[in-house]
């Protein structure tokens, strides 16, 4: 479990300087790629076997494994919630120092950097103390260490703090950046129920997007993700929305997160502008349902509050941005839009958040603060066949999802967003993963080139052959059919099930799919 993750860092520079350093070529330039590939063969020669193993070291079997034992170990000793602290839970591979002395030093640091402290003072009612350590090994310096972290060095004068004070503290230099942490987790994080209710929370949630919206209960929410993704005009826009909105199994669309706010050629405003007229045109096909549009609006903290006015004056009924490099931008969107009567729905993109979550944050605490912000919809990973095609995967993933769903005082729950490789060959096993674990209703099935880019007989990316193909997925669902098959078997078994049945287009979603 103590992986010594700069010893792996060290390597992976000297190996890249030493590839750069030796590189025959002019600044600016690029070597053509067969003699790129030959270079590169020449110069990993070099590399010893050892340093080698060092850089292929799978660091994701390891994170299974250690959340695995952390699990266990929390659910047998449950973190405190204390009234008056946070409670941070970390796990800590140590060089030299035992647990109990990296508590002082993250108390000292993070905290207030006085060792000698008057008791009853306010420097003391300021400072962080252990509240429970639990050593892996007879070393002492490998484990679980769970720090209170006193509200009375955060609280603002009307009793609220912010996702942004907690992590700078909680999740601050003396955790991530002094060498002698030879790796540092922040697994959990307990919060007094009088802090929590501070919190915005999400606007809507499942059951308020689905009342925005009129979607009836007890049937599955779909989404799409308009493509292409990038290099597209607002008349494109608008002209892709139009397909999307003739669907009456969609619930939501949105723009991804490659087309940026600000461009000359297609500025938000006005693809906002005509994705609204595009769903007003198709009212009618709709039998009463309404569909949130969210552009995409990511950019800096000013912008995107700027951004955010311009496309909810245009018609926007949600927005989408990601805030893994925009701290507190959630909550900043949240709280100024909060006074509208119908503010829009907020899908937080979760692009880069790996940085965070496989550098030292685990997701559940990410997420955790992302509802209470103010999330309306978060994407977590679909179950599908083999390997997932995104993070986060097996108990990563349903920590998340239980996270973003389960009950809270005074805070809504997060719409879960399945996405990332959904398609026509998955949907079934995520409808039936949903129904088994309850949260049918909590779950927005989003596709984006299962939908956009399924091709007709004519070779063209036709949308509504992709919508069919899915509408065709959902009623073999419905039948029960494939119901107790094998996971492993699915996709061959719908094949032949639409096949003997002739539904055309969920056989042409299939055979390009899973070629």
């Amino acid at each position: 479990m103590a992986l010594d993750r700069e010893g792996r860092h060290a390597a992976v520079r000297q190996a890249v300087h030493h590839d750069t350093r030796s590189l025959p070529v002019e600044a600016g330039r690029r070597l053509p790629k067969p003699i790129a590939f030959r270079y590169s063969l020449r110069l990993m020669q070099a590399i010893d076997a050892a340093t080698l193993k060092l850089l292929w070291h799978d660091a994701d079997a390891r994170e299974v494994r250690l959340r695995q034992l952390i699990a266990a170990r929390l659910r047998e000793a449950p973190p405190p919630v204390i009234d008056d602290q946070l409670v941070g839970t970390y796990f800590l591979a140590l060089r030299s120092w035992s647990l109990e002395h990296a508590a002082q030093e993250i108390s000292y640091h993070a905290t207030s950097g006085t060792k000698h402290i008057p008791p009853g003072s306010l420097l003391e009612q300021c400072t962080a103390r252990t509240v429970g350590i639990e050593a892996f090994d007879t070393t002492g310096r490998l484990g679980l260490l769970h720090l209170a972290f006193p509200l009375k060095m955060f609280l603002q004068p009307d009793g609220h703090l912010t996702s942004c004070d907690l992590l700078h503290t909680l999740a601050g230099a003396i955790i991530f950046d002094v060498f002698e942490n030879q790796d540092a987790r922040l697994v959990a994080l307990q919060l007094p129920e009088k802090v929590m209710r501070t919190f915005p929370g999400p606007a809507y949630g499942p059951e308020g997007v689905r009342r925005l919206t009129h979607f009836p209960p007890g049937e599955p929410a779909f989404g799409t993700i308009l493509k292409p993704t990038a290099g597209i005009t607002p008349e494109e826009v608008g002209a892709l929305v139009d397909e999307a909105a003739a669907c009456p199994l969609f619930l939501f669309v949105k723009e991804d997160e490659n087309l940026y706010p600000r461009l000359d050629y297609s500025p938000a405003r006005e693809r906002t502008r005509r994705a609204i007229q595009a769903i007003e045109r198709a009212r009618d096909k709709r039998g009463g349902r309404g569909l949130i549009f969210a552009p995409h609006i990511t950019g800096a903290p000013h912008e995107l509050l700027e951004t955010v006015h311009v496309v909810v004056e245009a018609g926007a009924t949600g927005v989408m941005f990601s805030e893994t490099f925009a701290g507190g931008a959630v909550r900043m969107v949240r709280e100024a839009t909060r006074h509208l009567a119908n503010p829009p729905a907020i899908y937080g993109h979760n692009a880069g958040i790996g940085v965070k979550t496989r550098g030292g944050i685990w997701r559940e605490v990410i997420d955790l603060l992302a509802r209470l912000d103010g999330i309306d919809f978060r994407q977590t990973a679909p179950v599908r066949l083999g390997p997932p095609f995104i993070y986060p995967h097996g108990d990563e993933w349903l920590g998340s999802e239980r996270v973003l769903t389960q009950p809270l005082p005074g805070i809504r729950p997060t719409m879960i967003a399945r996405a990332g490789g959904l398609d026509q060959g998955n949907i079934i096993l995520n409808l039936a993963d949903a129904e088994r674990r309850g949260l049918s209703e909590s779950i927005l099935f989003l596709a984006g080139s299962a939908i956009n880019s399924i091709k007709n007989s004519r070779g063209q990316p036709d949308p509504r052959l992709g919508a069919e193909a899915m509408r065709e997925a959902l009623e073999v669902h419905r039948s029960g059919e494939l119901r107790d098959g094998p996971a492993e078997t699915h996709v061959p078994a719908l094949l032949a099930l639409a096949r003997s049945k002739k539904l055309k287009a969920l056989m042409t979603a299939l055979e390009q799919r899973y070629p």
